[in-house]
């Protein structure tokens, strides 16, 4: 067994630099979704794309997101801190319940003020004001990314993928049940991510100096499969919304049956591959937040 003490100095500065970058993509996605004309047209290409097909997905969207409210993120937030408990991780089951709580409660006060400027692009959703980042799409992707923190290294990749394909299709549902833009979604994928790297932090504060990591832990194949993934469908979005806007931005409602398919599978693409991303990089570091041997 390849057994070395932690390098927590580094792993701090990986955390940090983690952090950051999510936050400067969430201010990327915010001014270019929020404050220009062009963001604006593409999310409601995207969001108007989503009557194409919409009859037949409407039973398990509604089931999908149904199922999310407080009392159910309450549950599994409990859940969580159990299988950390068990694990006779105390300080894990704080930064779990940190991340669930932080992530969430942060989309809900960004909701709240921030501003959405009327450019008449969607005006029958100009009333509505803003939607950025996605509530529902904060509690799916918080819980999975705390779910790979919990979870012991034998079941922890296929926590991983599990978690990021049920925030993913959290997101995606978002859109095709007309609640929220694609930049919600991917909003809140990057404040969940965040508070991942914060609560990465914290237990990296709690760890003690006799803990040891094993590097057969890392899940390099798994992450660079999941970060791959993710990757190739982010650059697939950009492809479909770079064709889009190659096109004159008309009116949403003048444009083709296959133009709004674009935007929507395009759009659903990018929810998917950021979600994957985000995920990847919480699995390819948890194992020097969560060592094998606590010391």
């Amino acid at each position: 067994m390849r057994v070395r003490t932690t390098a927590r100095g580094w792993t701090a500065v990986w955390l940090v630099v983690l952090g950051l970058a999510q936050v400067a993509a969430f201010i990327v996605v915010w001014r270019l979704a929020l404050h220009t004309r062009t963001g604006q047209w593409l999310d409601t290409v995207a969001l108007t794309g989503n009557r194409i097909g919409q009859d037949r997905i409407d039973g398990p969207v509604d089931r999908l997101l149904n199922a999310m409210s407080l009392f159910s993120l309450l549950v599994a937030t409990g859940v969580l801190g159990f299988i950390a408990l068990a694990r006779g991780r105390k300080a894990l089951a704080v930064a779990a319940t940190l991340l669930i709580a932080g992530a969430n409660a942060t989309v809900q006060l960004l909701k709240h003020f921030l501003t959405r400027p009327d450019f008449g692009i969607d005006p029958e959703r100009a009333a509505a004001g803003n939607s950025l980042p996605s509530g529902h799409s904060a509690v799916a992707a918080s819980v999975a990314l705390a779910l790979i923190l919990v979870l012991p290294r034998k079941v922890r990749v296929l926590g991983a993928v599990v978690g990021a394909a049920y925030a993913a299709a959290a997101g995606v549902a978002t859109l095709s049940a007309g609640w929220h833009r694609p930049s919600d979604a991917v909003a809140a994928y990057l404040v969940t991510g965040g508070w991942a790297a914060a609560a990465g932090l914290l237990l990296l504060v709690f760890q003690r100096e006799r803990a040891q990591v094993d590097s057969g832990d890392a899940h390099r194949v798994s992450s660079v499969v999941l970060g791959l993934g993710g990757l190739i469908a982010v650059v697939a979005s950009g492809l479909a919304l770079s064709w889009l806007m190659d096109l004159p931005q008309v009116p949403v409602d003048e444009l083709s049956r296959r133009e709004l398919f674009v935007g929507y599978a395009g759009s659903a693409a990018g929810i998917a591959g950021v979600m994957a991303v985000v995920a990847a990089l919480v699995l390819v570091t948890v194992h020097r937040l969560v060592p094998r041997i606590k010391g």
